[in-house]
């Protein structure tokens, strides 16, 4: 059986969609079909990948419109008519073809205040439920679909006030630890601008971990700044006491 795929192909001055018709089989992913025109009709096509695994993270790109990782979006998701079109992230500069620069995203980690405890002595005692409501973050793949899906980054491009759902489950992770001692909310509030999300849930559904980063990361962050910046008992108490 044959579909029809069309490809972004191109860097930020010349994008063009070119549609290729592929020699398709049971059990197929995007990713197969991208590599399999790449073998055939466009070797100079540029495309991101690694483990096809759906750990690595790589491959993430734009099919029909919806942010997805290729490599775990299957043919057989849509309709065997349906010309699938394949774009790049929208939110990063394009490199070339389906390949985009996320290296911002990078910056913005280093920003991160890292874990910091103080050594006491004995082993520091952890249980279960702090460690399970942690380890859910862990699972982060850095695909950055969800910074991609972001309207806050996609719609208005406000990279330098907003870092976006991937590091608001890193900040998540290290505020919630229970031995973790670092102060972070006064960055997560303004460096980070945690008030610029309106809570749409968009990075949540594409999600390929199904991690809930709106409920239990974001909305978590966002009560901890109110209570630290905006609680009246809170404020009056910091200025009688300094």
């Amino acid at each position: 059986m044959k579909r029809k795929i069309r490809l972004q192909r191109g860097s930020q001055d010349n994008l063009r969609l070119e549609e290729f018709e592929v020699e398709v089989e049971p059990g197929m992913v995007v990713l197969d079909a991208i590599h399999r025109i790449q073998a055939t009709e466009a070797p100079d096509l540029a495309v991101r990948w690694n483990c096809k695994a759906g750990k690595c993270g790589s491959c993430s790109a734009e099919i029909n419109g919806s942010p997805k990782l290729t490599c775990m979006t299957r043919l057989s998701d849509y309709p065997d008519d349906d010309t699938l079109t394949v774009q790049p992230m929208k939110t990063f500069p394009i490199i070339k073809d389906l390949v985009t620069d996320v290296s911002w995203n990078y910056e913005v980690n280093k920003k991160i205040t890292p874990y910091q405890h103080t050594e006491t002595d004995g082993d520091p005692i952890m249980f279960q439920k702090e460690v399970d409501r942690v380890q859910e973050f862990r699972k982060c793949i850095e695909c950055f679909l969800c910074q991609d899906v972001c309207h806050v980054l996609r719609s208005h491009d406000m990279k330098q006030e907003f870092a976006g759902p991937r590091f608001m489950i890193r900040n998540a992770g290290l505020e919630m630890h229970p031995l973790d001692q670092g102060n972070r909310l006064d960055n997560i509030r303004n460096e980070d601008g945690i008030g610029l999300c309106n809570i749409t849930k968009c990075c949540t559904f594409v999600c390929p971990e199904n991690i809930e980063i709106t409920d239990n990361a974001i909305i978590p962050l966002k009560e901890r700044v109110v209570d630290e910046y905006y609680d009246p008992l809170k404020w009056i108490w910091n200025k009688l006491t300094g």
